[in-house]
C-alpha cells in the first residue's frame, strides 16, 4: 500500500506541475497579447499624431511663403503727396496705386483699356499702402525711381503654384488668358520670385489672402491672456491654499469642492453663455475685447488652476508641517513660509497648462462676439480684437484657396505658442521643483 500511495502522490504531483505549467503558459501568453494590444494601441495613437502634424504641415509650410514682383516705381513727390505735409492721411489719399500702376504697364506693356484692367488684377489689394507706409517711414525716398516688392495677387498666386491649370478653358479659370500671357511676361523678366511672406506674421486680418497675417490675432490672444493670468492665478491660488490648510471640514466645503471638481468637466461653451449673459448683458461691457475675453477664460480656468494647486500643495511632505509646528510656527506662517514656497511649481506648472488649455479654446470666445472682423492692430485691452483660434476657425470659413494654407500656418503658429508654455511649464517645474 504505501508503495501505491508512493505512485499515487508522484502521479499527483506530476498533474499539479503540468497544470502550474499550462497555467504559466496561460498567462504568458495574456500578457503577451495585452502587451502587443498596447503597443498596437500607442502606435495607432501615434500614426494619427503623425498624420495630423504632416498634413497640417504639408499645408502650413506653403502658407509662410507666397510670389512677389519687383518693379521699378518713380516716386513722384507731388503725385505721392498731394497736401506736401508728408502727413499720413496726405499719403495715403495720394496716387500711389496709379504710379504703381504705370510701372507694372512699363513691363508688361499692355494695349488699351481691356488689357490694362485685366493686369490690375496681378497685384495685391494694398500696394498703394506698401508705397505710402515706405515714403512714411523714409520720406528721402521722394522723387526717386526705385524697386519695391509687392505681394501677387491670391489668382496669380494659385497659378504660379499649379492649383489653376493652364490648360483649364478659359470660362472655367479665375483669371483669363491675357492676364496669364502678362504673367509669364514678368517671369520671363526675372521680376517674379517665391519667398517668405512678409504678411503672414505684419498683417492682420484681410479678406484679401495675399495680405492677412496673424499679427492682430497674436497680440490680442497675448493681451486676453494676460487677462486671464492677472485675474486667474491669484483667485485660484488663494481658494486652494484656503481650502487645503484653512477651511473646516464640514458639508458646506465639501459642496464647494465639488462643484470645483464639477466645473473643471464643463464645456467651455457654458463659460462663453455666462460671460455674454454678465459681463456683457448685465454689466454691459463691450463685445469683442479682450477685457471680457480673458474674464471668460479667467473662469473657465480657475477650476484647473484651483485642482492643481491643491495638488501641489497636498503633495509637500508633512515633515515640513510637523517640523514648522515643532519651532512654533503658526498655521499662516507654516502656510506661507513653508509650504507655499515648495508647492509654487505645482501651482505655476498648473496654472499656465490651464492657460494653454484656454488659448486653444474657441467656442467661448464666440459667443462674446470676438469673431468680429478686426483689421486693427489692438493696442489695450479695452479695444476690439480677436484671437488665434477664432482666427483659424474665420480663416478655414473663407472660399480662396490661399486662405486654405493660412489656415494651416496659423494653425502652425498656434501649435508653436502651446509648445512654448508647455515648455514653460516645464522648466519652472524642472527649476523650482525640490524632489524628497
Amino acid at each position: 500500500m504505501s508503495n501505491n500511495n508512493k505512485n499515487y502522490t508522484l502521479m499527483d504531483a506530476k498533474k499539479a506541475e503540468e497544470i502550474v505549467r499550462s497555467n504559466v503558459k496561460k498567462r504568458k501568453r495574456k500578457d503577451i497579447v495585452l502587451k502587443s494590444i498596447g503597443q498596437f494601441a500607442i502606435f495607432v495613437a501615434l500614426s494619427f499624431l503623425v498624420f495630423l502634424f504632416a498634413s497640417i504641415f504639408a499645408k502650413g509650410i506653403p502658407g509662410f511663403f507666397q510670389h512677389y514682383v519687383t518693379l521699378e516705381v518713380n516716386l513722384d513727390q507731388k503725385r505721392l503727396d498731394p497736401k506736401g505735409d508728408l502727413s499720413a492721411d496726405s499719403l495715403y489719399s495720394g496716387d500711389a496705386r496709379k504710379l504703381v500702376l504705370e510701372a507694372l504697364y512699363k513691363e508688361i506693356n499692355p494695349k488699351g483699356r481691356k488689357q490694362k484692367k485685366a493686369a490690375k488684377k496681378i497685384l495685391s489689394s494694398n500696394a498703394e499702402i506698401r508705397v505710402a507706409q515706405m515714403v512714411l517711414e523714409n520720406p528721402s525716398l521722394l522723387g526717386k525711381t526705385i524697386p519695391i516688392t509687392f505681394a501677387l495677387d491670391d489668382d496669380i498666386d494659385s497659378f504660379l503654384r499649379g492649383y489653376i491649370k493652364r490648360d483649364t478653358p478659359e470660362r472655367d479659370r479665375r483669371i483669363n488668358d491675357t492676364v496669364i500671357k502678362f504673367v509669364n511676361v514678368l517671369v520671363e523678366k526675372n521680376l517674379v520670385d517665391y519667398k517668405f511672406s512678409d504678411y503672414i506674421l505684419s498683417g492682420s486680418a484681410s479678406r484679401s489672402p495675399e495680405i492677412a497675417g496673424v499679427k492682430g490675432a497674436l497680440i490680442g490672444s497675448i493681451l486676453t491672456l494676460f487677462v486671464c493670468f492677472i485675474l486667474s492665478f491669484p483667485i485660484g491660488v488663494a481658494t486652494a491654499i484656503y481650502l487645503e490648510g484653512f477651511a473646516p471640514k464640514n458639508r458646506i466645503t465639501e459642496i464647494i469642492e465639488i462643484n470645483i471638481n464639477n466645473l473643471a468637466a464643463v464645456p467651455s461653451v457654458v463659460f462663453g453663455i455666462l460671460g455674454l449673459a454678465i459681463f456683457i448683458g448685465v454689466f454691459g461691457m463691450p463685445r469683442s475685447i479682450p477685457l471680457v475675453g480673458g474674464m471668460v477664460l479667467g473662469i473657465m480656468t480657475l477650476p484647473t488652476i484651483i485642482i492643481s494647486s491643491r495638488a501641489a500643495i497636498s503633495a509637500v511632505p508633512p515633515s515640513i508641517l510637523d517640523a514648522a509646528y515643532g519651532v512654533g510656527a503658526s498655521k499662516l506662517q507654516t502656510m506661507f513660509h513653508h509650504v507655499i514656497p515648495l508647492a509654487i511649481p505645482g501651482m505655476l506648472t498648473g496654472t499656465i497648462i490651464g492657460m494653454a488649455r484656454a488659448l486653444g479654446e474657441t467656442a467661448p470666445l464666440l459667443m462674446i462676439g470676438m469673431v468680429a472682423f478686426i483689421v486693427d492692430i489692438p493696442n489695450s485691452i479695452q479695444e476690439p480684437a480677436t484671437v488665434l483660434p477664432v482666427q483659424i476657425f474665420m480663416w478655414a470659413d473663407f472660399a480662396e484657396r490661399m486662405f486654405v494654407n493660412k489656415t494651416s500656418s496659423a494653425t502652425i503658429i498656434l501649435l508653436v505658442f502651446l509648445i512654448l508654455m508647455n515648455g514653460i511649464a516645464i522648466f519652472l517645474r524642472n527649476k523650482l521643483e525640490r524632489r524628497w
